[in-house]
């Protein structure tokens, strides 16, 4: 059927509406015209005038007149003359429609331009910035690690994109990270793995790329999405993108690397370090301490130096070279890292040293000819001790637990065994699935709910050497940090009764709970999230670090321990730092610092770990303290 006029005059006047606010002004502004126009032509063509006016009006001074009516309908009431009022009352009630009319429009339109702000879908036209991409619990730690790294820089800008309300961010953010100098944090709303969505945070003008895995069963899923739309936008610029994020599953890392070839994607495998970290630390406390001091942004930080003084000396004679620096290792000329080289590897002119050092500037060569050094406190180098078989208790199981099974049979004697006890069904299954054949541990597995008295006593808790407290992945990381929580508080008691304590080391979700769980006064303290972000947050600065701590955290090779003060120096003498170094030195080993174990339940004091010490200062130590070093076992 044929639509009629009235229904094209509608569909016309709807199309026009759909324009938005531009087309209702231009509406407006045409009728005001004609409103005026025909006034105009109505008063000069008839000769209306107001009374005590000579002669009629042109079109041009009615149209003038008019126009002041339709903008102030007050002006009309000093008109006078019958035809004239009549004429002008038409152009009073028009331009009283128009007026109110644009008033509701232009309220609409900035309302609706509010509301597009609230929602953040406006274009961020910032330039070498970072951009964080998604959102987690981990954003917080991020936050706060960039804006330290970056309080001395003049206009540093941070944006974030996330499938989260942008107010809602903002006020979450002001809650819990603390904005120091000039950085500016902008917040945006959309989702990191649609292309479209990503362009409003303007990631080809970005220096860093941060993604941050969702908070699901399957992370790695949306973690290639993400880069995938990343590398492979149609916008895409030329030069490689720096991204950083993390892989939960190994299998996972080869279909990141495909995705990323042309650029540099730097992936953490969560899964694999966070359960070295907790082997390593329940075997010697205060190593989750020492990689934290080594990873944030707050103390003392890793640099990369060219050093042409040192061109033809070894790297063991390069240790005694720094006042205010602890040396690492080298970074050869074709790029390969050597974490504590053997002492006699000779620096090349094209090599770099990297060093602990509060600021790049300040890795400077003392000058010293013969360092200062108190002979008579040093310690020979003692024969190692025969390894004796070894205990150990994890209570409480996650996705880690397997892998940590596995690192702790590389570590211990043989004879070993390790105990498992946990709410979850089928543990010993998953551990010969996906561990393997343990070679120096036999495996005990039992379910139990390990906040319960009762079967901690019968377990003997006190029989065992080290106690391992996992959080659960099963419930949420409130209730599973309320369950760790619960369970080193029995721990702490029985420990207290007993004269041979075992150590204890407990990891949380929260870092928020660790304040919580210091009054159990355990060991060690693994907030597996909070060290992951700090290795995000430090990549992002500085991509060169990548390798760096690829090699601190490989099984194979050199590694982070913290050894008997009385294995290097004489306990009770007071000695510098150049004393410490000197006897690691011969042992082939590279000393960053030391830990006093009278700090070590002082928040205050990093728990009493000391890295990089200036090593002119003199320092006392107790046969309890402990020397932190790089070395191969």
């Amino acid at each position: 059927m044929k639509p009629t006029f009235s229904q094209r005059l509608r569909y016309q006047f709807d199309n026009l509406m759909s324009r938005g606010t531009p087309a209702l002004i231009g509406m407006l502004f045409v009728f005001s015209l004609i409103i005026v126009m025909i006034a105009g032509a109505v008063i000069s063509v008839t000769g209306f005038v107001q009374e005590g006016t000579e002669g009629p009006l042109s079109f041009g001074e009615a149209m003038w007149e008019s126009l002041m009516r339709t903008l102030d309908s007050g002006t009309m009431g000093g008109d006078t003359g019958t035809g004239f009022r009549a004429v002008m009352l038409f152009v009073t009630l028009g331009g009283i429609f128009v007026v109110s009319a644009l008033i509701g429009v232009l309220n609409n339109a900035i309302e609706s331009q509010m509301e597009r702000l609230r929602k953040g879908r406006s274009l961020v036209l910032e330039t070498n910035h970072t951009l964080v991409l998604g959102w987690s619990a981990q954003i917080f730690t991020i936050l706060n690690e960039l804006i330290a790294a970056n309080e001395n820089q003049p206009s540093a800008r941070i944006v974030i994109l996330a499938d989260k309300d942008k107010v809602e961010m903002e006020d979450e953010i002001r809650e819990r990270v603390e904005i120091r100098g000039k950085t500016r944090i902008i917040c945006r709303n959309g989702s990191p793995i649609d292309p479209n969505d990503l362009e409003i945070a303007s990631p080809h003008a970005a220096k860093s790329i941060i993604v941050l895995p969702p908070e699901n069963s399957d992370p790695d899923t949306d973690v290639i999405k993400t880069v995938l739309a990343i590398t492979n936008n149609p916008n895409r610029r030329a030069e490689p993108y720096h991204i950083v994020t993390q892989i939960r599953h190994p299998k996972n890392m080869d279909v990141l690397k495909l995705v990323g070839e042309k650029d540099s994607v730097q992936a953490i495998q969560t899964g694999d370090l966070i359960a070295r970290v907790v082997a390593q630390t329940s075997r010697q406390s205060g190593l989750s301490v020492v990689y934290t001091e080594l990873m944030n942004f707050g103390g003392d930080e890793i640099y990369f130096k060219h050093e042409p003084a040192l061109a033809g000396k070894t790297f063991g004679e390069a240790l005694l070279a720094y006042q205010d620096s602890s040396l690492m290792g080298l970074r050869k000329a074709d790029g390969k890292i050597l974490l504590s080289p053997p002492m006699d590897t000779r620096i090349e002119a094209g090599d770099q040293v990297f060093a602990l050092s509060a600021d790049d500037d300040t890795i400077r060569i003392s000058g010293e000819s013969r360092p200062p050094l108190n002979e008579s406190a040093i310690r020979s180098n003692r024969s190692a001790l025969e390894p004796q078989p070894e205990k150990c208790l994890i209570l409480g199981w996650n996705r880690s637990g397997t892998t940590i099974v596995r690192e702790l049979d590389n570590y211990v004697a043989k004879g070993s065994q390790v105990t498992v006890v946990a709410d979850i069904y089928n543990i010993e299954k998953q551990i010969n699935a996906q561990g393997g054949k343990l070679q120096n541990q036999t495996l005990v597995v039992e379910e139990g709910e390990t906040t319960d008295r009762d079967l901690l006593n019968r377990l003997g808790v006190q029989d065992y050497d080290h106690v391992i407290v996992l959080a659960y992945s099963t419930v949420e990381p409130q209730e599973a940090d309320a369950k760790t929580l619960v369970t080193l508080l029995h721990l702490r008691d029985m420990a207290q009764k007993d004269e041979t304590p075992f150590s204890i080391v407990s990891e949380m979700l929260d870092l928020r709970n660790r304040e919580l769980a210091e009054a159990t006064q355990v060991d060690d303290f693994i907030v597996s999230e909070h060290l992951i972000s700090l290795m995000m947050a430090q990549l992002s600065e500085n991509a060169e670090l990548f390798d760096v701590f690829t090699d601190i955290f490989d099984p194979e090779g050199a590694e982070i321990y913290l050894k008997p003060v009385s294995d290097y120096v004489a306990p009770g003498a007071a000695v510098n730092f150049y004393t410490v170094t000197e006897p690691a030195r011969r042992r082939g080993e590279t000393a960053l610092g030391y830990r006093i174990t009278a700090e070590s339940n002082d928040a205050g004091k990093a728990y009493g770990v000391h890295t990089n010490p200036k090593k002119s200062e003199a320092v006392t130590f107790s046969p309890e303290d402990k020397i932190i070093v790089i070395a191969e076992n």
